[in-house]
């Protein structure tokens, strides 16, 4: 081992080594760069007395990009884990995984698999308290794992994210053993192990490589090769946020085994759900959006880049209903009495943070005999249905899936199927409010940006612990019961920000986790065009809502900057390094953890001033169309920031002679704390908006109506206060609507 890789491999391994979980950076350690998740296929059991999900998780490979621009192991392409990892002893046995892991202690994490340098002391085992310092290790000594003595060898280590989980057995799948999968073998010629190795990895590159129109094959296959014995134990071990594999003998990627089995089980404190009672009592479990994403779920790829897709059977008590990231309405399977199975699928890759999971005693709400008055707004419709017609003849530019934007039935679908799921105790209210809701957000949001890039949608009231007003991923939507005491208007509005998410957010990600802009900015700014059209407001009545809706912002984001640290102002706190990640693909997301920023609505508030402004500089029709033409190319990929503003100035190129130009704007509003200069310009116009005025006069009417009745008795004042409560309720949630939103 060279000098300069020794000192790169001791300073990745440090950074793991030091890591904390209350420190304020996210760390991404799943070395991306050198293989790449394609396919998960999770097979759990959930059992809420010991609030455990515990299970199996097969995961299928393909090399990395920086593998595949290299050419064999023997030319020094991607060899072993030279950027994260130091050399491993290949003579090092293989150790059964230990079956009583409670017994092990809470502090052999790092321990399992420590860094040694040539001098250096060992203090791993000083580093406190190790998320997954439970599991089984298979590693059974520390002292020689990093052996920068002996050049002989150096074994691939794959890296993968993981953070409050005991695993407990790591293993290769013999997928060659899956009768019929002869078809996707060149040769069935087998000489040696090192053959039989060759073939498993070429079937697993044969299946993940089919093209889109074979997706059902794909998926029955990927289930028949996740049921295939296992053929070797492979050696483990963990630290704070990672989960490492290796295969002794095996120095290159491209050799390492493209289809794992990992054998683990979450814990009750861990990070990725939560387990609580919903609004009826009766106990569910969910994931909530945590900082940490999935990582406490399933052990997985996290950084965007990894984009996947999976299928996932849950098994659970017959009381409990199974919602989840899914393209199919999944209906139970009865497997004995008392016990039900559910299955979900999905065939666009996604990254794996937005995997998403609910079960708990929900009642579905239906739709009775009458169906709901769908209708858009004729001046946005008939505009983006013709440039519906010219997008839906060019090409997708992501990577192969069944794409629903290459399909003319669906762009022309104005409502896509959906469900609405929630607590007994609120059933009534839900049928109430979202029934009516749900159709008119969904068609208002087809006639503003076109095909709905999901086939189905799942709508939840969450319990009451849950710290948003709403959350959106694919194919289903969480929604805080708030949003229900607000009426229509506040519940219609937090629609339109997770649906909006649907094109920004899901279909069109942030490649770099920073920018979480793109998504929130956009949703934000979406939501008061969907609303509007789903409301049939006329042109000048709904830009009064919106005019008041940005004061009220405005505000918000003023009192925000003034009272929060400058470095959370910034929209790319990476600047020009955004998007940029190491060899191996691990990365840090600055202030990922950060407790305040969590709450923060900075992101929101300058990235919807941002599209606000652009929107009025460039003319709304203008614009939109525009926004089209951006979901019809970039939807299925990952974006930065400047591939937005490049082709919005391209698309409209008589904006560069006005002083326009990528560069001012990531200067202006991405790249710096504070308000952006032409924001502090456009504000003063706000306050003289009618709709503006009308909301002053009548909180000074209320004021002068509370001074005199101080003059009053007690009794008649305390009535005064409930008649003030009565007409100003749905207001005070709309603004707390637009204070108190993460998401």
């Amino acid at each position: 081992m060279t000098e300069n890789l020794q000192s790169r491999c001791l300073a990745n391994w440090n950074m793991e080594m030091k890591l904390d979980p209350a420190k304020d950076d996210l760390p991404l350690m799943a070395n991306t760069g050198h293989m790449l998740v394609k396919h998960y296929v999770l097979d759990l059991d959930v059992d809420f007395k010991s609030q455990v999900i515990e299970g199996t998780v097969v995961l299928f490979f393909e090399p990395g990009s920086r593998c595949k621009k290299g050419g064999s192991a023997g030319e020094g392409a991607c060899l072993s884990q030279s950027d994260e990892t130091c050399k491993i002893r290949a003579s090092e046995p293989c150790h059964s995984p230990v079956t009583n892991v409670s017994a092990r202690s809470s502090k052999t994490g790092y321990n399992d698999f420590a860094v040694c340098a040539k001098g250096e002391k060992d203090t791993s085992d000083k580093n406190g308290n190790h998320s997954n310092g439970e599991q089984a290790s298979g590693i059974s000594s520390s002292k020689n794992c990093c052996d920068i003595e002996n050049h002989g060898s150096e074994d691939f280590l794959l890296v993968l994210d993981c953070c409050d989980l005991s695993v407990l057995k790591v293993e290769e799948v013999d997928v060659a053993a899956v009768p019929g999968i002869e078809k996707f073998a060149r040769s069935a010629k087998l000489t040696d192990a090192e053959e039989l190795r060759n073939l498993r990895n070429q079937i697993v590159h044969e299946l993940v490589t089919l093209p889109a129109d074979h997706w059902r094959e794909q998926l029955y296959y990927y289930t028949r090769c996740s049921q295939a014995p296992g053929c070797g134990e492979l050696l483990f071990s963990t630290g704070t946020w990672s989960l490492m594999i290796r295969k002794a003998e095996v120095q290159a990627p491209r050799d390492f085994p493209h289809a794992i089995r990992i054998w683990y089980k979450t814990k009750p404190e861990g990070r990725s759900v939560t387990w609580t009672t919903d609004q009826s009592n009766r106990p569910c479990v969910y994931t909530m959006g945590s900082p940490i994403n999935n990582r406490a779920l399933f052990p997985c790829q996290e950084p965007p880049v990894a984009m996947s897709t999976w299928q996932t059977t849950v098994r659970t008590a017959s009381c409990f209903v199974v919602l989840m990231s899914g393209e199919n309405s999944a209906e139970p399977a009865h497997l004995q009495e008392g016990l039900l199975s559910w299955y979900y699928y999905v065939t666009m890759p996604m990254p794996a943070s937005t995997f998403t999971i609910a079960i708990g005693c929900w009642t579905e709400v239906k739709q009775e005999s009458h169906t709901a008055d769908v209708q858009t707004n004729s001046e946005f419709s008939s505009l983006f249905s013709r440039a519906d017609l010219r997008l839906i003849e060019g090409s997708c530019g992501h990577v192969g899936y069944p794409c629903r934007f290459q399909n003319p039935a669906a762009s022309s679908q104005l409502v896509i199927p959906h469900r609405i799921f929630a607590p007994w105790c609120l059933k009534d209210r839900c049928a109430e409010i979202l029934l009516e809701l749900i159709p008119r957000c969904l068609s208002a949001a087809q006639a503003t940006l076109g095909t709905h890039p999901f086939s189905r949608l799942d709508v939840l009231i969450v319990p009451s612990n849950f710290s948003s007003l709403g959350m959106a991923s694919p194919h289903i939507i969480f929604l805080s019961q708030s949003v229900l005491t607000g009426g229509s208007h506040l519940c219609g509005t937090r629609l339109c920000h997770e649906i909006a998410h649907a094109w920004f957010g899901l279909a069109i990600g942030a490649r770099d986790w920073t920018e979480e802009w793109i998504s929130e900015g956009f949703a934000t700014y979406l939501e008061d065009v969907f609303w509007a059209v789903a409301q049939q407001l006329p042109h000048d009545e709904a830009r009064e809502q919106q005019e008041l809706k940005a004061l009220l912002r405005w505000r918000r984001l003023r009192d925000e900057v003034q009272n929060s640290e400058e470095e959370l102002q910034v929209l790319r706190p990476n600047k020009e390094n955004t998007g940029e990640v190491s060899e191996s693909g691990t990365c840090i997301i600055k202030h990922g953890l950060n407790a305040e920023k969590i709450f923060m609505q900075v992101h929101y508030l300058k990235g919807y001033f941002l599209l606000q402004s652009l929107a009025k500089r460039i003319g709304e029709a203008t614009y939109f169309e525009f926004l089209r033409k951006f979901v019809q190319k970039f939807h299925g990929q990952l974006i930065l920031s400047q591939d937005f503003l490049y082709m919005l100035l391209e698309d409209i190129p008589e904006q560069k002679g006005y002083g326009l130009s990528v560069e001012n704007i990531i200067r202006a509003w991405l790249d710096t704390s504070g308000i952006p200069k032409p924001l502090l310009e456009e504000c003063q116009t706000w306050d003289q908006c009618r709709l503006v005025q009308q909301v002053n006069d009548e909180v000074t009417k209320w004021i002068q109506v509370n001074q005199r009745a101080r003059k009053r008795s007690k009794r008649k004042r305390r009535q005064d206060e409930v008649a003030f409560q009565k007409v100003w309720v749905p207001d005070v949630h709309l603004c707390d609507g637009i204070k108190g939103s993460t998401s």
